[in-house]
């Protein structure tokens, strides 16, 4: 199983969602079976092809929960990656609407949002307006606790 996971400009959410899922699959010996990076949907990010790292307080927060994000930097989504994947999680609407735009409306169905996977909110906020990069990260960590029960329930 590959998954996805997208943002706006994969510095915050989406990374840490990608650490975040890698860490639980590990975790629970499924590791060789599922398979995550992640995507920006814009260039904020990124100049002369050279993205920008996890923000600091995103990576400090991963840090403190034993999760390494080392080596990360910002990437830009590109149309091959809706065949390389089998799942692409977007953060938010924004980012969902950008992703079926840019997928010519998803005619497989592989686009979602993580909060459809676990939480009571309509999409994951975006730290770098809030401010409040731990309840970020606890969004994020539920959405893929979710995820990952949903993998392993539809045995994808």
């Amino acid at each position: 199983m590959k998954v996805l996971m997208v943002c706006h400009g994969n510095i915050c959410r989406s990374p840490v969602a990608e650490f975040i899922l890698r860490d639980l699959a590990e975790n629970e010996g499924l590791g060789d079976h599922i398979y995550c990076e992640s995507r920006a949907t814009h260039t904020d990010e990124i100049w002369n092809g050279h993205g920008s790292p996890v923000y600091p307080p995103m990576e400090e927060i991963l840090s403190r929960h034993g999760i390494s994000c080392a080596g990360k930097r910002a990437q830009l989504i590109s149309n091959s990656d809706y065949d390389r994947f089998d799942m692409i999680i977007g953060m938010d609407e924004e980012n969902l609407r950008v992703l079926k735009r840019k997928f010519n409306g998803d005619p497989e169905g592989k686009v979602r949002l993580l909060p459809e996977f676990g939480g009571d909110r309509p999409h994951i906020e975006d730290p770098w307006y809030t401010g409040n990069f731990e309840r970020v990260y606890r969004q994020i960590e539920e959405g893929c606790e979710g995820l990952l029960e949903y993998i392993k329930e539809n045995d994808l």
